[in-house]
């Protein structure tokens, strides 16, 4: 046997045994796997080919270790690790980019590139040593907002299970509570009725029909921006709603990736005629609502614009609240708090899929709970409660 040619079997224990394979020069790790009844080998350790018996040797008493423990598992060695987990992110970005709506995908770059790819630089670790405490000390390290630290930690664990999905990693690690995150339900701002109103008759004429349709279907303000004139069936008076805008840009799906069809409000109907013949006059255009002015390809609105319109109609009427919460939160909150609609009706109208995304308009008017909790109840009879007593 030659002075560089070790023999095929050394350092033979009684659980596990490392080979050499001399076509290729590596070692490996040889391992009786009980549920499958095969004995697998393994070749690489941290990423790393075994190239040194000293490296093999390692890797045995690692895999030996984790089975005087109780921990051991065998696809923890199977799988590729990947040593550089700034790498491996990006990586996965990449891959899934294509797939996400524009503001995900420009959110998961975000995270990637200000929280999670230096946080791993300062703190190495191989993508399958990840752990509970290491994601503590990554969540405590994320200079953000509640939800900012709650988003930046969700696409890691995206990262992660695609990671265990594609078999590169054991096991997904647990993240850390939500109630470590700081996330507070935030109390909805609203509008009564009378002064949403005054906010949208201070709006030109022209634009208001928009405004009007948010209002009137409780709306993303991206979905009407993104509606076509073909998404209205006149025939049975009903809007489908399937488009919208991430991140500024037009999509051909809705941000729950859910198409609604919802009816057309009785107030609205005629104001649809005049707005088919603006987009005839404006080239033809696909959208809805048009905007003269818009630099978007058929005339449609943009967030810039409708925020600006509705910045200086809250101006004008001495109002200050966001656009989202002037139409959507607002209508949904009238609908509840001053014509009385219960939570699912409520989540009927709005097509939400879940109970708890309508809760929280139930918790916004005092007035409403101060009626309800001293209602007057008229008293029980209690000669009828007492009628034995009365009978003698």
């Amino acid at each position: 046997m030659g002075k560089n040619s070790p023999p095929k079997w050394i350092n033979r224990t009684s659980k596990g045994s490392i080979g050499y394979r001399k076509d290729t020069g590596v070692y490996y790790v040889r391992w009786y796997d009980p549920e499958s009844k095969k004995t697998v080998k393994i070749y690489k350790y941290r990423g790393l080919h075994l190239y040194s018996r000293e490296m093999a040797q390692k890797l045995l008493n690692v895999m030996q270790g984790d089975w005087e423990q109780g921990t051991f598992k065998l696809d923890k060695y199977r799988i590729d690790q990947y040593t550089d987990v700034v790498a491996y992110l990006w990586e996965w970005w990449g891959t899934i980019k294509g797939t996400l709506a524009p503001a995900t995908a420009k959110d998961y770059s975000n995270s990637i590139r200000n929280h999670l790819a230096p946080f791993f630089r300062d703190h190495p670790v191989q993508l399958g040593e990840i752990q509970y405490d290491t994601l503590l000390r990554l969540l405590q390290s994320i200079e953000r907002g509640p939800k900012g630290r709650l988003n930046v930690m969700y696409c890691l664990r995206r990262c992660l299970s695609f990671a265990y999905k594609s078999r590169r990693i054991s096991e997904v690690p647990p993240f850390p509570e939500k109630g470590l995150y700081g996330v507070k339900q935030p109390v909805i701002e609203w509008l009564p009725y009378d002064r949403q109103m005054k906010i949208i008759e201070a709006i030109p004429l022209e634009h208001r029909p928009i405004f009007l349709w948010l209002k009137f279907h409780l709306r993303r303000p991206g979905e009407g921006m993104a509606l076509h004139l073909v998404d209205y069936d006149s025939e049975n008076d009903t809007f489908i709603i399937r488009r919208g805008i991430s991140a500024r840009r037009y999509v051909d799906y809705t941000k729950t990736k859910a198409v609604h069809e919802i009816p057309c409000h009785s107030d609205f109907r005629p104001l649809i005629p005049a707005l088919k013949r603006q987009a005839l006059e404006l080239g033809r255009s696909p959208y809805l609502f048009t905007c003269r002015t818009s630099r978007n390809r058929g005339k449609r609105y943009s967030s810039s614009i409708m925020g600006r319109l509705w910045k200086r109609a809250c101006k004008a009427t001495g109002e200050s609240i966001s656009l989202y919460a002037g139409l959507k939160h607002s209508s949904c909150s009238q609908l509840v708090n001053e014509m009385g609609l219960s939570l699912s009706e409520l989540q009927t109208v709005t097509d939400h899929a879940r109970a708890e995304s309508v809760q929280r308009y139930a918790r916004v008017e005092i007035a409403r709970k101060r009626e309800l909790l001293e209602r007057k109840v008229v008293p029980l009879d209690r000669r009828k409660v007492s009628g034995t007593n009365r009978a003698r």
